[in-house]
């Protein structure tokens, strides 16, 4: 069964971390009912109020009508039991964990869960769907749907099909990210990063290997990134934002895929992130920060 776009009311993220609740948020922004669903009461809870207090702000600085605040957090709904979260589904939004058993595990109970016309995507940045799509039984009605972080802030939106990925699934996805307010790319072949990641790695990768080889500090590559090629941020400083965690997970995980050399984890970050130097979030990556 074919899912228009006009026949989407209903939109369950699963997840209530980082991603999972500005994903969530962004949809019920948009006018849609919006179930978030969580194995963990307290991590909804502290998702909930995250999300009311960002609205409250939003209002308090004028970037947000009263009326549209109150619209969005009424059209959330928080819960922990799958089964209901996905019943009346239209289109579901996976964002947990970046571990491919639980990944798998879920998209298995989906495939059972969900309403058959709904579109089940994936948020993994890592992961291509077609790791999980046979699992869900219903493969060509399966893809990514990659947001960036923060998901309420950044335009981006990155959506993937695998082999088995209908046109009706691509359309459809696409189109919702636009009506989500965001302006959606394509990618036609499953590849490790996918575009963003990839081309960030590429600048990421350089200016690791000058830094490491004392050809210039990492503060003046940051300058030159900025001032140079117009970005808003250095390598530095944004892997220190996004969490030299996550970058350095996210390169294991793309080496175990490839297997190629030049994917391996950099020693640099490995080192950091094992002396608990995540960045900003820890006060502490390739730079120093005042908590």
């Amino acid at each position: 069964m074919s899912t228009t776009i006009d026949s989407i009311k209903n939109i369950t993220v699963i997840g209530a971390g980082a991603m999972g609740r500005q994903i969530a948020m962004t949809a019920a922004l948009a006018g849609y009912q919006t179930t978030v669903q969580d194995i963990s009461q307290d991590m909804l809870d502290a998702a909930s109020a995250e999300m009311s207090g960002w609205a409250e702000s939003r209002v308090a600085k004028g970037k947000l009508e009263q009326s549209a605040a109150d619209a969005a957090l009424g059209n959330l709904a928080w819960e922990t039991d799958l089964e209901r979260a996905a019943a009346n589904a239209d289109f579901v939004i996976e964002a947990a964990t970046e571990r491919l058993d639980i990944k798998r595990g879920i998209f298995e109970s989906l495939g059972s869960l969900a309403p058959s016309h709904a579109i089940l995507a994936t948020n993994s940045s890592t992961l291509g769907s077609s790791k999980v799509a046979e699992a869900s039984g219903r493969a060509e009605q399966v893809c990514n749907m990659h947001f960036f972080n923060p998901a309420l802030v950044m335009k981006c939106v990155e959506v993937v099909r695998h082999e088995s990925t209908s046109d009706n699934t691509v359309d459809v996805t696409m189109e919702l990210a636009r009506r989500f307010g965001k302006e959606p790319v394509l990618i036609n072949r499953e590849i490790p990063g996918f575009i963003a990641n990839r081309v960030m790695g590429a600048i990421n990768d350089e200016s690791l290997f000058l830094y490491e080889n004392g050809y210039a500090s990492k503060e003046d590559i940051d300058a030159a990134i900025r001032n140079g090629l117009g970005h808003p941020m250095g390598p530095f400083e944004l892997m220190d934002m996004v969490g030299l965690d996550v970058i350095d997970f996210i390169a294991q995980a793309t080496y175990e895929e490839t297997g190629a050399e030049e994917d391996k984890p950099n020693e640099s970050i490995s080192k950091l992130v094992a002396e608990g130097k995540f960045g900003r979030k820890s006060g502490e990556g390739f730079y120093e920060y005042k908590k």
